[in-house]
């Protein structure tokens, strides 16, 4: 007993990990949406599910859920993650890259369905207050399991993913407003509510507005100052504490932690700290986000379904044709053919995973009653578990019309286009030079370099360098190095350059791999482990010197460019035997 007190809810953290363990690589392995994974093996093991027999079955306990309290904190902590990475996504840059689709179409979105479901919900008989509030919370799409999707059907550069994708992320950016709104009416009782909301409203945005101005100077000297030091645990405790501390100033702030979480996020998307923070949370994403999922499929009750059937399937409908026919109208006015709109509008018409955060914070603020809000979850639910169907059945629609008219126009697959950036490891006085050709040739690039007060510098001069090391594996799959026109590698160190190369290669066969060595002896052995091109810094600058030199003795120049030349292929062709001695 006293063991289980010192570590409460054992059993419910070993048995959530060992299914994790299963149930994550088996639906990658099948190919199912790991959302729906989740949310099904949720209501199986949940209190409502076989937990139910738990009592009359005893054995049944111990694999599964019988009481939802047992994970519910450490489900707290996953959607802290969820928002957290979504404010990653949503850098300034991104934002403003496709600025016409996120601020038009979808805002329009956002409106449009809310307007339509808040007034479906008057109807329904719900009152003014909770209609607002569900019509703004249902207008918002998943985007864990859109993106997942559209990653599947390989479809995320295509003109129909990016146009998705952009109003995912307005939707993303509204999670901020609604939750100030639920807050506000979660005050807001008895006369004067619309006053005392704007009161709360305003004084919300000035606490976002102080968290993050001030929060993001803090947060960025911090990572600049404990960056330098290059260690893993210290980088996790960074994230750790922005991620937390933020959310708990929020909290103090009387805003909800989730919000806090986002806005750490935000912060940490504009720092040159970017993408070592999303490859530091990377492992944790999918089982924190499992564990969310989990969490909201036991929460659903399947009794409600036997119930009432029809009731919950015309919710379903109602729900997914108003955001379809809204998703699908808007995209037809942005140039879609209407096969790839109607694709489009089965792709976004489900409820979101913020759904789960918001009708929560919105029950524990008394806005929405309990009971109401259990049946929208219901519904929230229902409509991810038939997504990846309403998805397949929309993709067949838009690729029946698609043969005869190209997904991407030009203009669109010159964007596709340009994700593949060459990428630079290392950006000293080599990668600089290198960077600074390709910037006047008008060529994408992306640098890193481990120099945090380096990085700090030119990132804040505007120059496309992060902090972390392009050699690792994880980063450059995070890259899609597999489209990058060429991978070049500028470091220092001999043993660090040589690892990188046999790593990249080994990932990457086919992409150009040029790299810098210290002599011939180390450009030999880059080469041996599958550089493309190698160039010993000592060979160029020899044959520099040799030809000013050369050229001071009277020799006219395009003789000494011959002999520079014929040098430079001796030397590269001895460079190509692996048995050559130095």
């Amino acid at each position: 007993m006293q063991e289980q007190h010192a570590f409460p809810f054992l059993r419910e953290i070993l048995l959530f990990l060992i299914l994790s363990g299963i149930l994550i690589p088996t639906l990658q392995r099948l190919r199912i949406n790991q959302v729906v994974g989740f949310l099904a093996v949720g209501t199986l093991v949940g209190p409502f599910g076989l937990g139910l027999l738990a009592g009359d079955i005893p054995w049944l306990a111990f694999l599964t859920f019988p009481r939802g309290e047992g994970i519910s904190m450490l489900a707290e902590v996953g959607v802290l993650f969820l928002m957290f990475m979504i404010g990653l996504e949503l850098s300034a840059a991104r934002l403003w890259a496709m600025r016409s689709w996120v601020f038009g179409a979808g805002t329009a979105q956002v409106l449009a369905s809310a307007a339509l479901l808040g007034g479906a919900l008057l109807l329904y008989g719900l009152d003014t207050q909770s209609a607002v509030v569900l019509g703004l919370v249902l207008s918002l799409s998943s985007t864990a399991v859109v993106m997942q999707l559209l990653a599947q059907q390989q479809a995320t550069g295509s003109r129909l993913g990016q146009a998705a994708f952009a109003i995912l992320m307005l939707q993303d950016l509204a999670v901020v407003p609604i939750l100030l709104l639920v807050g506000a009416l979660g005050r807001g009782a008895g006369d004067g509510v619309a006053m005392l909301a704007l009161a709360t409203l305003a004084k919300a945005a000035i606490a976002i507005a102080l968290i993050y101005l001030v929060g993001g100077r803090v947060v960025h000297r911090l990572f600049r100052s404990f960056a330098e030091h290059r260690q893993p645990d210290v980088f996790m405790a960074l994230i750790l504490l922005s991620t937390f501390g933020i959310a708990g100033l929020s909290a103090a702030a009387g805003l909800s932690m989730a919000l806090g979480a986002l806005i750490a996020g935000l912060l940490l998307a504009e720092t040159e700290f970017k993408h070592e923070v999303e490859l530091m949370v990377e492992p944790f994403k999918g089982l924190l986000m499992g564990l969310f999922f989990m969490t909201v499929g036991m929460n659903i009750d399947t009794r409600q379904i036997l119930e009432a059937p029809l009731l919950l399937a015309s919710l379903v409908a109602g729900l997914v044709l108003i955001k379809a026919l809204v998703v699908a109208a808007l995209l037809r006015l942005g140039g879609q053919s209407w096969s790839r709109a109607v694709e489009g509008g089965l792709l976004l018409g489900q409820g979101g995973e913020f759904a789960f955060v918001a009708i929560g914070y919105a029950v524990t603020s008394r806005v929405l009653e309990p009971g109401l809000g259990a049946q929208v979850m219901l519904v929230v639910g229902l409509t991810l578990f038939i997504t990846p169907m309403l998805a397949k059945l929309g993709h067949a629609i838009g690729e029946r019309s698609g043969r005869a008219a190209p997904d991407a126009a030009p203009d669109q697959q010159q964007l596709a286009s340009a994700r593949g950036r060459i990428i630079i490891a290392g950006f000293g006085r080599v990668g600089q030079q290198l960077a600074k050709l390709l910037g006047e040739q008008h060529i994408p690039f992306i640098a890193f370099e481990c120099d945090a007060k380096l990085v700090s510098k030119l990132h804040a001069e505007g120059k496309p360098v992060y902090f972390g090391n392009a050699s690792r594996p994880e980063l450059l799959r995070h890259l899609h190095a597999n489209e990058a026109p060429a991978i070049v590698l500028t470091m220092d160190h001999p043993a660090s350059a040589l690892q990188a190369v046999r790593g990249i290669r080994r990932e990457y066969p086919h992409v150009p791999l040029f790299v810098r060595s210290r002599d011939e002896k180390h450009a030999r052995a880059l080469r041996l482990a599958g550089a493309s091109v190698v160039v010993p810094e000592t060979l160029e600058a020899s044959l520099q010197l040799s030809a000013f030199v050369l050229e001071a003795m009277g020799l006219d120049e395009r003789q000494v460019d011959g002999i520079v030349d014929h040098e430079r292929a001796v030397v590269t062709a001895r460079l190509l035997e692996p048995e050559a001695k130095a």
